[in-house]
């Protein structure tokens, strides 16, 4: 299991705490209107609720998305959200670490929030480099004086090396928040020591690092079976040297899905029997769904799900699994006619007794819109921190937290 400190074995009452949260949301590009408050929600009713009942003075750090981006806006609608959701009020100043913000620290009293202006407003925030580095920056030299604790808990910005991110684990004594703590202890479920036959299901139209995680679970003996559906599975069919029909291979090229056939072959040499690729698929035909079986491709229309004989071969191994990790859906839900394989696999993992984790934004989408959020045991907020963690690798958020709490020991 990690080794850093928790919410539970530090004291701060009293304490200025200086929070980094993902508070990163959908936003009108129009109207410059936050459209949800999931990530908003999670933190504020979690670790900054924790905080200020118990008596610490707490400064909440957080992005919105990046600078030239429409998303890119203040965070004082997220102060007001916030202050919605905790029933409390919640300051907010327009300043990172100048003197209105410090101004604004200073005066705060046990118990209230204040939220500073967006990290991304300061030039060098999304500089990457070690915590050591970043402890030199003016936003750590100006904020980490006036605290006595750092809490990160944007697990869904841990693969970022940014200042906010580790910068002040150099100087002030850190530990991980709620969220934090919550994901890292349910990814190491499924990755240190997953219950067998442990099931990976790898869909949706970002397939890029399909092949990396599939070879991380396979190599270390995480994963025992690898179900593809989505661009992912067009992808691993084309590595069996199925012609899947012009606008389909078209799109692989386009997207340079294709440089990843050469590895996927190899894998799928290496696990015969590990990976499993859809038997038939559902095209659009004037508008209709049809559904063709492996060996009856190329088509020339496009590939919108996978077959009924998918979801019963699917289920089968589903059904036998004790854990599974979700990462995708298994075809164009949003379009009706297109939703049923992403809803008959996600049911059958919804109705499982394994120990389910799913994360990724379409995949929380989907499971949102078929109502079956609640049925899986954890939803990671995370996308590229989660993608990143299931491919072995170390997050520098993580990281730096754990060598703050080996200082301190």
């Amino acid at each position: 299991m990690v080794k850093f400190l928790t919410l539970d074995d530090v004291e701060v009452k009293g304490k200025v705490v200086l929070v980094r949260v993902d508070f990163n949301s959908a936003v009108d590009p129009e109207t410059k209107k936050i459209l949800e408050d999931v990530r908003i929600r999670a933190h504020g009713e979690t670790t900054i609720k924790e905080l200020a009942d118990k008596g610490a003075k707490v400064v909440v750090l957080a992005h919105q998305g990046r600078k030239g981006d429409p998303d890119f806006i203040p965070l004082k609608q997220h102060a007001e959200i916030l202050s919605k959701i905790l029933g409390k009020p919640v300051k907010y100043v327009d300043d990172v670490f100048g003197e209105k913000a410090k101004n604004a620290i200073e005066n705060l009293r046990n118990g209230e929030i204040l939220v500073l202006e967006n990290v991304r407003t300061y030039a060098n925030e999304t500089k990457e480099g070690t915590p050591e580095e970043h402890a030199t920056t003016d936003f750590v030299k100006n904020l980490a004086p006036l605290a006595q604790l750092f809490v990160n808990d944007a697990f869904a910005a841990a693969h970022r090396a940014h200042v906010s991110i580790i910068g002040f684990t150099a100087v002030l004594p850190s530990a991980a928040g709620c969220i934090m703590e919550r994901e890292l202890k349910s990814l190491s479920k499924v990755l240190e020591n997953p219950e067998k036959p442990c099931v990976f299901i790898l869909g949706g139209a970002k397939a890029d690092d399909s092949l990396e995680i599939s070879k991380y679970v396979l190599n270390n003996k995480i994963a025992d079976y690898i179900l593809t559906g989505g661009v992912v599975g067009h992808v691993f069919l084309a590595a069996k040297d199925i012609n899947l029909g012009k606008p389909n291979m078209d799109f692989l090229e386009k997207k340079q899905l294709m440089e990843l056939v050469p590895g996927i072959k190899e894998l799928m040499q290496k696990y015969p029997d590990k990976v499993k690729t859809p038997k038939d698929v559902a095209v659009e035909v004037n508008g209709k769904r049809k559904e063709v079986s492996i060996n009856e491709l190329p088509v020339n229309y496009q590939i919108f799900d996978i077959g009924a004989k998918t979801v019963e071969d699917y289920a089968t191994t589903i059904r036998a699994a004790k854990s599974i990790v979700l990462s995708g859906p298994m075809g164009v839900f949003e379009n009706s006619e297109f939703i049923f394989g992403t809803k008959r696999v996600f049911e059958e993992i919804a109705k499982s007794k394994a120990f389910s984790l799913a994360g990724g934004g379409h995949t929380i989408s989907a499971l949102e819109k078929l109502g079956l959020s609640n049925k899986i045991s954890y939803v990671s907020t995370a996308g590229g921190a989660l993608i990143e963690f299931l491919m072995g690798k170390k997050l520098p958020g993580v990281v730096a937290l754990e060598k703050a709490a080996a200082r301190k020991a």
